[in-house]
């Protein structure tokens, strides 16, 4: 009687051990994605945005007998405008100002550039 109870009590463990059954879910599909579409922006009056550029507008021209001089004759020039000096790889503002003349000097401090912004 000891035998068959405990094959039978050995037997429990592995009964447990078999593979459950997958069970079967049903598969909605996914809903499609809608792309968002923003309406266009519309211009506010009174805003140009940004500033196109003009020719010459600073007199740039003016000033190109100083190409190739030192930095250093800039303020000998006799400039009357606002102007800016921005040397080799030195950090220059962004804003743009179309009457400013700026002077732009090379590796060597000398002028090689001059523009307006």
């Amino acid at each position: 009687m000891k035998r068959p109870l405990i094959a039978l009590l050995a037997l429990v463990p592995l009964a447990a051990c078999v593979a459950p059954q997958a069970q079967q879910y049903p598969v909605e599909p996914v809903p499609a994605v809608q792309p968002v579409v923003a309406a266009p922006v519309s211009p506010v009056a009174g805003f140009g945005g940004l500033q196109s550029r003009e020719p010459d507008a600073c007199h740039a021209k003016d000033y190109t007998s100083a190409l190739g001089q030192p930095g250093t004759v800039i303020p000998g020039l006799g400039v009357t405008r606002q102007y800016r000096v921005v040397e080799y790889r030195g950090i220059e503002p962004q804003e743009y100002d179309p009457l400013r003349i700026v002077f732009r000097l090379d590796a060597a401090g000398n002028i090689y550039n001059i523009d307006c912004g």
